[in-house]
């Protein structure tokens, strides 16, 4: 190979990279809008742990405006919290090469 031919695949290479660029791109946009939701999730989350009173405070007004509802969604959410704790438990004693790759 001289150094015509290495000059010419070097700019070949080039112009393909270039081009799965513009597709990659094109083809990320997909993902954009459920990867905001996901970070507008999390920035939520963080504001809740950096400011527990804000939600404690509804649930102590929801609890003296309407205690009849708020025992009725407690229990609900106590059970779903259990269910959710004896689903991970037995998640977790499934064996690794039963579980879906």
């Amino acid at each position: 190979m001289n150094n015509d031919d290495l000059v010419l695949r070097q700019q070949r290479l080039l112009a393909r990279s270039a081009e799965l660029r513009l597709t990659l791109t094109s083809q990320g946009q997909v993902f954009k809008s459920p990867l905001a939701l996901v970070d507008q999730s999390q920035a939520v989350l963080q504001w809740l742990y950096r400011n527990p009173q804000w939600p404690l405070g509804a649930l102590v007004a929801l609890a003296v405006l309407r205690p009849r509802r708020a025992i009725l969604w407690g229990g609900r959410l106590w059970w779903s919290w259990k269910m959710l704790r004896r689903a991970q438990k037995w998640i977790a004693a499934v064996p690794r090469q039963q579980r879906l790759p």
